[in-house]
């Protein structure tokens, strides 16, 4: 065999042919009808009629079609109205099915350098945000991580610090999305517990973070972050 047909086979074999039924078509070209066309949120769609003649396929086929857009949350139907145009929730999918236990192991590792990523990038919305009330918010969880030293409620103020955090930068998408890391975080963190590697206490503590906060600047901070995951950067090195 030349160098050539060996190349050609290489191309054919990095290339393989990809099935996509007539309802996949259909589901894709309707976003771009409804991109295109300029149909704005809460407007109504035509009907499944039109549809099936402007794409030129069936009615079953647009049916089916919609039915996946209604179960992304990007149509409904509504009485009197038909079919509107709706805002999907962007995270519920992934909200639904965001479980620790249904996750492989690979998958559990991104997801929790995910949650650091994040961490590491609050610093600027962090400092441009930051309010009075915040800082009172933060020195009320310090004064109640040191009148305990109870495993759990320690545990609870950790998790309810770094949302805190998040609260901060004011944007509901970022803390909801948080919110839906932390069982995977501390999925990762007690496995780390159950295999005899107990992390010990970071050498920059939450009252530290809070003094960074105060008189330092989004670098500082987001150094000041990076020490303070220190044994969870190890745990994924």
């Amino acid at each position: 065999m030349d160098r050539k047909e060996s190349n050609c086979m290489e191309d054919h074999l990095l290339n393989p042919i990809v099935s996509i039924t007539m309802t996949d078509q259909a589901e894709q070209r309707l976003r771009e009808y409804f991109a295109n066309k300029g149909f704005k949120i809460g407007d109504t769609l035509p009907k499944e009629m039109e549809l099936a003649e402007a794409l030129g396929v069936s009615r079953s086929v647009i049916r089916e079609a919609m039915s996946r857009l209604r179960m992304l949350g990007l149509v409904d139907v509504r009485k009197r109205r038909g079919t509107i145009l709706t805002e999907p929730d962007v995270l519920g999918g992934m909200e639904r099915i965001l479980h620790p236990k249904l996750l492989g192991k690979g998958t559990l590792k991104r997801l929790f350098e995910v949650r650091l990523m994040l961490e590491m990038g609050l610093g600027d919305f962090l400092y441009s945000r930051i309010k009075p009330a915040d800082f009172k918010k933060l020195e009320q969880l310090l004064k109640e991580e040191r009148a305990t030293t109870d495993k759990a409620e320690l545990i609870r103020l950790d998790i309810l610090f770094h949302a805190t955090l998040y609260g901060i930068t004011d944007n509901p998408v970022l803390t909801r999305f948080q919110s839906m890391l932390q069982p995977i975080f501390q999925y990762v963190l007690d496995y780390r517990e159950q295999i005899h590697q107990p992390g010990a206490a970071p050498s920059v503590t939450h009252a530290d973070l809070v003094e960074t906060l105060r008189h330092g600047n989004p670098a500082s901070f987001r150094e000041a972050m990076r020490i303070h995951f220190e044994l969870h950067f190890q745990l994924i090195s």
